[in-house]
């Protein structure tokens, strides 16, 4: 029988609120997390580019396995770390914090005290809700004692403790960097005193086979491991089963091992029986390509690279899977930022945030897509070493620059040794990241309210944690 169209008002309208909030009731079920305490998996690479991975550019040799976790989860393209330098980037996504709060910037090298302890990391949190906890790869923040990875919450460990080009071998410093041997980690323990150019080849493979090992005996119970591989950082090597397989040089066959790494970890977490109850996360980068190493670094579409505030050093690409939660095959140019980690984690797991200030939030609803879902910052500062250059809006449309000399390639490296930056200078500029995301036109004078915010912003950044 037809319905009628003559139904008294009030009723329809008692239908109409009763189905809004059904369907408000239905959207906050769907994103609400399944699991109580749900496995974590944190890929970080170093010094890649935006364009090293399908399906975010078109990289000239395969990376089926990336391409099958953007499949099968949610791709990134707005996804910034706060500063393109590698200790600084790394301690922001482990607790949570600007670089102007933990003080560390830049990259530090060996016996740094790095990440004072008063900074909770993400796996001392994890630790104390009951996660097991594993890191296998390069650490960057902290080269003491205590700040060393065995004492900053993880149960298992390997890998160097800095950079991989702090070595005897360093193609621009080798007497100074020789004053200390590159150490390879296990368990708190030196297992390598000097690492050499086949204990470097095996690198990618031994994270890698470590990571998988740690999946399979922790099964039974909720579990966070973080791979922060060293690759590509120059000098850049990989294994004899990825030697000459790219077809496209070295740079082409070590991207080949890190998605190879990528699809192992991935499968063993399928292999247990654990893909609906993971959070796997794949961060392409701590920062942007090392540009002056020529063809032993990444492209990026984007402004500058490496130790650099444009995106080029800022944007890296990210890809989140977590079945059941967040749709696969699909994309997000939502904003956020590495510091934002930590406590959306910390929300998906029950976990609580650690005692100390930090600055990420949970963004969980923006990852998933939440209806009406907003960027709960107003800004992200962007600093380079110990300078604060400016900040982008919460919303990821604007940037503001402040003035400041930056490097800039003038001549490529190749084979490995690295090639000539110089000095450039930016003064004040508003970028519209929207129409102009490789921040060509200032747009500080067409769109002076806009600029007038977001100095404002910076202004009350710069009070916050730079002022003389």
């Amino acid at each position: 029988m037809p319905i009628s169209r003559k139904k008294p008002f009030a009723l329809t309208l008692l239908s109409v609120l009763s189905l809004l909030t059904l369907a408000s009731l239905n959207i906050a079920e769907k994103d609400k997390p399944k699991a109580e305490k749900p496995n974590v998996v944190l890929i970080f690479l170093d010094d890649g580019a935006f364009d090293d991975f399908a399906p975010f550019g078109n990289p000239r040799y395969p990376t089926p396995h990336v391409e099958t976790l953007a499949e099968e989860g949610r791709s990134f393209y707005n996804f910034y770390v706060p500063q393109a330098i590698c200790s600084a980037s790394r301690a922001a996504l482990l607790t949570g914090c600007y670089p102007g709060r933990t003080k560390v910037f830049g990259a530090h090298g060996p016996k740094a005290r790095g990440l004072e302890l008063e900074f909770a990391t993400l796996g001392e949190v994890l630790q104390e809700n009951g996660y097991r906890t594993a890191t296998f790869g390069k650490w960057h923040i902290g080269d003491q004692e205590d700040t060393r990875p065995h004492n900053r919450g993880f149960d298992e460990t390997c890998g160097l403790m800095y950079s991989n080009d702090m070595w005897l071998h360093h193609p621009e410093n080798p007497d100074y960097w020789g004053q200390w041997p590159l150490q390879y980690w296990e368990n708190g323990e030196v297992t390598i005193d000097t690492v050499q150019v086949e204990d470097q080849k095996m690198l990618t493979t031994w994270y890698t086979e470590q990571a998988v090992d740690f999946i399979k005996r922790s099964k039974d119970e909720p579990f966070f491991v973080y791979v922060p591989h060293s690759m590509p950082h120059a000098p850049i090597f990989c294994s004899d089963k990825f030697a000459g397989k790219s077809g496209t040089g070295l740079y082409g066959d070590v991207m080949m091992e890190i998605d190879w790494s990528v699809g192992q970890i991935h499968q063993a977490i399928k292999d247990q029986g654990l893909e609906d109850n993971t959070l796997f996360i794949f961060i392409a980068s701590d920062n942007g390509p090392w540009l002056s190493y020529g063809d032993h670094a990444g492209i990026t579409r984007f402004r500058e690279g490496k130790g650099t505030t444009f995106d080029g050093g800022l944007r890296n690409p990210c890809i989140i899977k977590y079945p059941t939660n967040i749709d696969p095959n699909t994309i997000s140019h939502h904003t956020f930022s590495s510091i934002d980690v930590l406590p959306t984690i910390c929300y998906l797991t029950g976990t609580a945030l650690p005692e100390n200030d930090i600055d990420g939030k949970n963004v969980w609803g923006l990852i998933t897509h939440q209806y009406g879902a907003e960027n709960p910052h107003d800004y992200y500062p962007f600093t380079n070493g110990k300078e604060f250059q400016g900040v982008i809006s919460g919303d990821g449309k604007w940037k503001l620059h402040l003035p400041h000399q930056y490097r800039t390639v003038a001549k490529g490296g190749k084979g490995g040794i690295p090639g000539k930056y110089v000095q450039a200078k930016i003064d004040t500029a508003l970028f519209d990241l929207v129409h102009d995301p490789y921040e060509k036109s200032n747009a500080l004078e067409i769109y002076p309210e806009t600029a007038q915010q977001m100095i404002e912003y910076a202004e009350k950044h710069k009070a916050m944690f730079f002022a003389e």
